[in-house]
């Protein structure tokens, strides 16, 4: 059976759409979290980044990959539900962390989070993939934004890097252009969201949200965990996040000693 945060319709949504509604996923641990967010602005790890361009109103902060040294990121790792939710959703047996990812946007930020897919800024792939995000604020307008059904395309979509606008590997043969999905009727998903709830997404569905010209923040907090088939895939770059001198090989599972299994079927069943 499911976890009962999540329903079969939810589960074959995801697969279908790359993306469902999960209500009240981390409504235990949003004072957790917004703890946690407070501690990694002050003590920004060595990926963290300002997403503006000199002269553009506001404050979108972002930063990853800091689970292993802000307790109350562990906590959320070790005590919510999501591991659980994320193998329902994945139809997996195990869930594998990969990292954690917060942002942020200040009031009065009108700059949108640029579409694009997780997945080809990644060194993993996989059917078995999923990221959730969590405001930690009310959001209305400044929603996740998510393309139905962008994660079955037969092609991933080129990454750039989000303050230069640049590519981000060479070979942009490979991939498709960014596209307008507004202008072009694709059919995008998005949710009126309370603190708590969370957005399941796949690494491979396009993404995007709004500026936040709301008066109040919009704190969000991300997983990103892996299922039974991700495996180690290389890149014609750098990725990001990069975890410089993982020595790991095509087709291998990402190692546990970096990349933790935090929840398994079996042990629930004992």
């Amino acid at each position: 059976m499911p976890h009962p945060l999540v329903t079969p319709d939810q589960i074959a949504a995801y697969q279908r759409d790359g993306a469902v509604l999960i209500k009240g996923l981390f409504a235990d641990h949003v004072d957790t979290l917004r703890s946690g967010i407070a501690r990694n602005m002050a003590e920004p790890g060595p990926y963290a980044a300002e997403n503006l361009k000199e002269g553009e109103a506001g404050r979108f902060f972002d930063d990853y990959c800091n689970w292993t040294r802000i307790p109350e990121f562990q906590d959320v790792v070790a005590t919510s539900p999501a591991a659980e939710v994320a193998a329902d959703l994945m139809g997996s047996e195990r869930v594998q962390m990969f990292h954690d990812h917060v942002l942020v946007k200040e009031p009065g930020t009108s700059k949108p989070t640029p579409w694009h897919q997780d997945g080809p800024y990644y060194f993993v792939e996989g059917r078995q993939v999923v990221s959730f995000w969590s405001p930690l604020d009310p959001v209305r307008e400044a929603s996740l934004r998510c393309v139905a059904g962008s994660h079955l395309w037969g092609k991933p979509v080129l990454p750039t890097r989000w303050l230069s606008e640049e590519d981000f590997y060479a070979e942009s043969d490979a991939y498709l252009p960014v596209p307008d999905p507004d202008a072009e009727g694709m059919t995008v998903l998005e949710w009126e969201m309370e603190p708590g709830d969370a957005v399941a997404f796949h690494y491979g569905c396009l993404h995007g949200a709004r500026g936040n010209e709301a008066v109040t923040r919009r704190r969000a907090f991300s997983l990103r965990l892996l299922g039974d088939d991700a495996r180690y895939v290389e890149r014609p770059g750098r990725t990001s996040p990069p975890f410089p001198g993982h020595d790991m090989v095509p087709g291998q599972r990402l190692r546990e000693d970096w990349f933790p299994v935090i929840w398994t079927r079996s042990a629930q069943s004992r």
